[in-house]
């Protein structure tokens, strides 16, 4: 029992159950160890079941009770068959204990199973008690805010999910990341915790930040696996004649813009042109600023005007009490001619809006008048023509109809013609048609086939990356586990058990075919004893009835055989009885393992302990 004993600990200390160094068999668990070890295990087996499940005794000695009746029925639940109730977890003993565990044992996963023989890292109790944390807290019901209580979710805790824009800077999927991204990265872009003034903000902002990459990153794969590789270009390609297209979209807009804008005559249509100009990367011409913006010409006109009425200069020095008066005087001049040529500037820009609108008006009945003049000349060629040919119909009719019959024989042959060179042309784009038939289906079995591998490879990815983590995980748990425990030691020890076990089931089988071998010797000697004794009976029997003295004979014979009997049914009861002694000592031997004694003292305490908790209660419902 040792050996198994070692087994048990060893497998519970992989559950998670803290037993101590110095017990190190199960006739040594206490009930909070034996209560903690049942937990641990329906833990491992059934999360849902054991998680429900406290890991300790409470003090309380009805919560005791409850506790081990909510033990007994998890353990009844996953497929336990014999007697299970709260006294084997109160007043445990060391049988029941053992055959119990020995099940929980078992019905471990077989992961932990294969585990066993490696020794519980901190980082396997540290994420076990994570997800145990974890499950607990999602079996808690959502509560909205305002109907949370202070010690489940504080008010310092809660706060809006407020995004601020954060400057990360990055490189294109495809690219490397060039030395100049680098350095800025390290010399001249701010940590995010910097870039935001309320640290609140921060996990809201990095997840909208990663939100939108993981976003744009979709759709660029979405994209490209719908539209991408049907282009039968590189990324970087696809990439470049999309952004052309773009640029000239945009540049087909601003085109369409200015030239609309010049045709009504706005003042925005040079601030077009050069955003046309410095958007194809060149400088602005000449000719397109010959109109110039309302900014330049007030700013020519008031240039203008000034250089046309110069102020004149004094003729003598002013003396120095008079300068502040004169140059007050000149300021309040200056401010009227400022006034006035404001307001004439105003004045010219309004002219000159209505001038433009009334030149466009003009221009516009222009153009629709010379439309109407080519069509009115048209028109009168026609006729002219018609007249010119009106006296001499016959003669024209006639050229005419010579004409007609000309152009028809001529569009016949050229039909001719055409029906020579149209056939072979027919017959090659029904080729060419085929071709390209036969090639599209080629190539969108090959794309359905790129795609089925873009799904393998991504699968795989996956894949990859989880056996990676696992593999990093069992390198950091084998760089932890003690060098000294090896498992030749467990075989070791696994096959001297074993090697025991046949040494004892072979004696077994022995003692059993050495007790059937009795058994038959036995019926053989009784079987020949009654032969024996019916054939000398009926000997003796038949010269009785002469023979005085064969008479006594045969009276002692019956005697002798029934003392024989006597004495043989005396013998199997002494050995019904000596095994019934055996038992009785088993029994003894078990009771006293049980620690019946000790049980039942410990049920007197603990029904003592309750009536004082019925009796507290009691006084407190009656004060009450």
């Amino acid at each position: 029992m040792e050996e198994v004993d070692k087994i048990l600990i060893h497998a519970l200390k992989q559950v998670g159950t803290e037993v101590p160094d110095e017990v190190d068999s199960v006739r040594l668990f206490s009930s909070e160890l034996v209560v903690q070890a049942v937990v641990s295990c329906l833990r491992v087996i059934d999360p849902g079941l054991g998680s429900a499940l406290p890991s300790s005794l409470p003090p309380g000695m009805s919560a005791r009770f409850r506790v081990g009746m909510s033990l007994a029925q998890a353990c009844q639940d996953i497929g336990y068959k014999g007697e299970l109730g709260y006294q084997t977890f109160l007043y445990s003993s060391e049988p029941e204990i053992r055959t119990l565990l020995m099940f929980l044992v078992e019905r471990l996963p077989r992961g932990s199973a294969e585990s066993s023989d490696q020794s519980t890292g901190k980082s396997v109790l540290l994420h076990k008690g994570i997800g145990a944390a974890m499950r607990a807290e999602l079996s808690v019901p959502w509560l909205p805010p305002n109907c949370r209580l202070p010690h489940t979710q504080g008010p310092d805790e809660l706060h809006h999910f407020h995004m601020l824009p954060l400057s990360v800077a990055h490189s294109a999927a495809d690219s490397q990341p060039c030395k100049e991204l680098f350095e800025y990265q390290r010399d001249v872009l701010p940590p995010v915790t910097s870039q935001i003034s309320h640290q609140a903000c921060v996990l809201s902002s990095l997840l909208e930040q990663h939100t939108a990459q993981c976003s744009a990153a979709q759709e660029w794969q979405h994209e490209w696996s719908s539209q991408g590789l049907l282009s039968r270009l590189t990324p970087q390609e696809y990439r470049q004649r999309k952004r052309c297209r773009l640029r000239q979209r945009l540049e087909e807009q601003l085109r369409s813009a200015a030239q609309s804008s010049s045709d009504t005559g706005s003042h925005s249509a040079s601030d077009l042109a050069d955003l046309l100009q410095a958007f194809r990367g060149c400088t602005a011409n000449d000719n397109m600023l010959a109109k110039g913006s309302h900014f330049t010409h007030t700013q020519k006109f008031t240039f203008t005007q000034e250089s046309a009425a110069p102020c004149p200069l004094p003729q003598t020095l002013p003396s120095q009490g008079n300068t502040q008066l004169q140059q007050q005087d000149e300021l309040s001049s200056l401010q009227q001619q400022l006034q006035q040529l404001c307001s004439d500037v105003e004045q010219l820009t309004a002219e000159l809006k209505n001038r433009t609108v009334t030149t466009a008006q003009v221009l516009n009945d222009i153009n629709k008048r010379e439309r109407e003049n080519v069509d009115k000349h048209d028109q009168i060629q026609v006729k002219k023509k018609t007249i010119d040919l009106l006296p001499q119909a016959d003669e024209n009719l006639l050229k005419i109809q010579a004409l007609v019959e000309t152009s028809a024989r001529k569009v016949l042959s050229l039909a001719t013609q055409w029906e020579k060179h149209r056939a072979p042309l027919i017959e090659e784009n029904r080729r060419l048609k085929e071709i390209c038939r036969i090639q599209d289906m080629e190539s969108s079995g090959k794309l359905s086939e790129i795609r089925s591998l873009h799904d393998k490879i991504s699968v795989c990815t996956e894949e990859a990356k989880k056996k990676e983590q696992t593999y990093k995980q069992l390198v950091s748990e084998l760089e932890s586990l003690p060098q000294d425990v090896s498992r030749s030691a467990y075989t070791h020890r696994i096959l001297e058990i074993v090697s025991n076990i046949k040494k004892q089931k072979e004696e077994i089988i022995k003692i059993l075919s050495d007790t059937k071998d009795l058994q038959k010797e036995i019926n053989n000697l009784t079987g020949k004893l009654d032969r024996t004794f019916a054939v000398t009976d009926e000997l003796i029997f038949k010269d009785a009835k002469r023979d005085e003295s064969v008479r006594k004979s045969y009276k002692h014979l019956a005697a002798l055989h029934e003392n024989c009997n006597q004495l043989i049914q005396t013998i199997e009861d002494t050995g019904s009885i000596l095994r019934e002694i055996r038992d009785l000592e088993e029994q003894i031997e078990s009771e006293n393992g049980n620690k019946t004694v000790a049980n039942l003292e410990r049920i007197l305490e603990d029904y003592k302990a309750i009536r004082q908790e019925n009796s507290a209660l009691a006084g407190k419902i009656s004060e009450a």
